[in-house]
């Protein structure tokens, strides 16, 4: 087993110390590797992502992230911001398949910003396409046009492989639980997607089980706040899903809770909380690492295929939350207010109960 960990910038150390805390408990301490990305990278090589980074990720099974990002870093040119570093490594470990479940636990109900009944038993899986769309489209850039005017250009692509490959994840994944799917588009304005939608019902064929449906983007974002629990897995482009699975984030109370897979074909993944780097609080032991540590179970369940450390880790998460200890961005009157530390040590010792 070889864990490439990679703690950013931001909140990002900080987290990562308590997941490693976590791994360090199942006695798995010799099977870490650490290596700087984003901006702390950047610092050290004038690149946010290191050639040395880049090859210890592809000889690891599985990544562990903490965060990218600070606004120190917004006016270097683009190619050396610390976000580069983060979507080069996911195109260059074909990381396609990003799986983000939103999920709300019971003594969070409260945290949320919605009524407790449009909320509580809420369990939604959403499956992102992560390395195609605008994010990474031909051509780009800011230039000037015929009348000498500066215009930015992003270009929107899929091809049918592309979405054929992510349809096969989030059909797998609604057999897996209560097998439905929808699908989200904008295939009314976009040609990109009328394709995404077309390709999703050809693919539905070898899943006669699972019942799929289509919805526009604008539509989904408007249902996720009216009656979120409407839906079970949902599947999406890049750009769709980077702002849908923050808006499902904070119907469980904080993107504090949030943990990702991101996997490529062979289920190889690299594992991070869905948060930035949060850079205004960073080294103030004031950040969630539940996300980390959730993250982190993820990785035992799709990489390692170990139900067992999943369920633990899980469970101990669980066990903090139902004994009253509480960061910040959750805490709320009669809980316990911890920082990001003792959030860790707690975890931890739940594991060892």
């Amino acid at each position: 087993m070889k864990i490439a960990v990679l703690p950013g910038d931001g909140i990002g150390p900080e987290i990562m110390k308590q997941a490693i805390k976590v791994l360090d408990f199942f006695g798995l301490n010799d099977a870490i590797s650490y290596s700087p990305i984003g901006g702390a990278a950047y610092d050290l090589f004038n690149d946010p992502l290191p050639e040395a980074t880049l090859k210890l990720a592809l000889e690891a099974d599985a990544v562990l992230l903490g965060a990218v990002g600070d606004w120190k870093y917004d006016k270097l040119p683009r190619e050396f911001r610390p976000e580069r570093g983060l979507l080069r490594i996911r195109q260059e470990l074909n990381l396609f398949a990003n799986l983000r479940p939103a999920i709300m636990f019971p003594e969070l109900v409260h945290s949320s910003s919605l009524k407790p009944e449009i909320v509580t038993n809420l369990d939604i899986m959403i499956v992102r396409e992560l390395t195609g769309d605008i994010y990474f489209g031909q051509p780009r850039g800011i230039n000037k046009n015929e009348k000498g005017e500066r215009e930015g250009i992003n270009t929107m692509r899929y091809s049918e492989s592309e979405i054929r490959r992510i349809a096969h994840v989030a059909f797998l994944s609604a057999m897996k639980r209560s097998k439905r799917l929808c699908s989200i588009d904008k295939a009314n304005v976009l040609e990109t997607t009328e394709l995404w939608r077309e390709v999703m019902t050809e693919v539905s064929n070898e899943y006669p089980e699972v019942q799929l449906s289509h919805m526009y983007v604008d539509n989904a974002a408007m249902q996720l706040i009216r009656n979120p629990k409407q839906f079970d897995v949902m599947v999406t482009g890049n750009i769709f899903g980077d702002i849908l699975s923050d808006e499902a984030s904070m119907l469980t109370g904080s993107i504090g809770m949030l943990p990702s897979a991101s996997l490529d074909e062979n289920s190889k993944g690299m594992y991070e909380p869905s948060h930035g780097s949060a850079p205004d609080i960073a080294g103030k032991d004031q950040a969630n690492p539940l996300a980390t540590i959730l993250s982190l179970a993820m990785m035992f369940k799709y990489t390692f295929d170990d139900q067992k450390k999943f369920d633990a880790i899980e469970g101990a998460v669980k066990k903090v939350l139902q004994d009253g200890f509480r960061t910040a961005d959750i805490y709320s009157n009669g809980t316990i207010l911890v920082g990001c530390e003792k959030m860790g040590n707690a975890v931890v010792e739940r594991l060892e109960g």
